[in-house]
């Protein structure tokens, strides 16, 4: 009997795409859980590393009265739980703060004094334009938009952030923030002309959605080219 008509030959290579499949519906389905642990993991990470001192703290002024609760407060666990719920609390308390008269006068001293920081006045001006252009009315149209990037074929999604305008031609110019997937905080920045710009009628809700999740999460309905001109009369 020759090697070609082996029978074992015969069920190693079926097996190979059986396992394969398998393994690729494994990953599939275990994937979005991956990700979301990977997500609330960073998010949990970020708020129990900026509360840690704060639990530190308590633990060094309730030793001399309890070790038991001096030891519990710095437990890994407890304190990754405890730290998460304290910075999300003062969150809460800014603001709370911040919707006063007092709180608002309050941040505008600190920014005052942050102002006086040049790199660090730099950083946080830029940072808190940024955010504020995003939460405030688009400029002119919608504030979610497509452009053509990175090829005129092909578009992507952006976001509005200022309009411009060229003092040669006086054509209006869009600087458009493209953010990256899944992670919007990085991107690029593009300087297309407004008349180039497809609007959209998405919420920013539905574009942070639409690029956090690689665009499995979107709209039914995108429009893809600006509409037709009329003609003039």
């Amino acid at each position: 009997m020759s090697v070609v008509d082996h029978p074992g030959n015969g069920r190693g290579k079926g097996a190979q795409p059986h396992v394969l499949r398998h393994i690729l519906i494994g990953f599939f389905t275990l994937a979005p859980l991956w990700v979301t642990w990977l997500v609330l993991d960073f998010l949990f990470s970020l708020l129990a590393r900026t509360g840690a001192p704060l639990l530190r703290g308590a633990a060094r002024v309730l030793r001399p009265f309890s070790e038991t609760l001096a030891d519990w407060l710095l437990n890994p666990t407890v304190q990754y739980l405890l730290a998460a719920l304290v910075t999300l609390a003062g969150l809460y308390a800014v603001g709370l703060l911040t919707s006063l008269v007092l709180g608002r006068r309050m941040i505008a001293f600190l920014e005052r004094q942050v102002g006086r920081l040049p790199l660090v006045q730099t950083i946080y001006g830029a940072t808190k334009r940024f955010l504020e252009t995003l939460r405030q009315p688009p400029v002119a149209g919608q504030r979610v938009v497509l452009i053509s990037f990175p090829s005129p074929e092909m578009k992507a999604l952006g976001l509005v952030t200022k309009v411009m305008r060229d003092p040669d031609t006086g054509r209006e110019l869009a600087a458009v923030y493209v953010p990256t997937s899944p992670n919007p905080t990085s991107g690029y920045i593009e300087i297309v002309p407004l008349d180039e710009v497809v609007q959209t009628d998405w919420s920013m809700e539905e574009a942070m959605t639409f690029v956090m999740t690689g665009g499995t999460n979107a709209p039914e309905t995108v429009r893809f080219a600006r509409p037709p001109r009329d003609p003039p009369a």
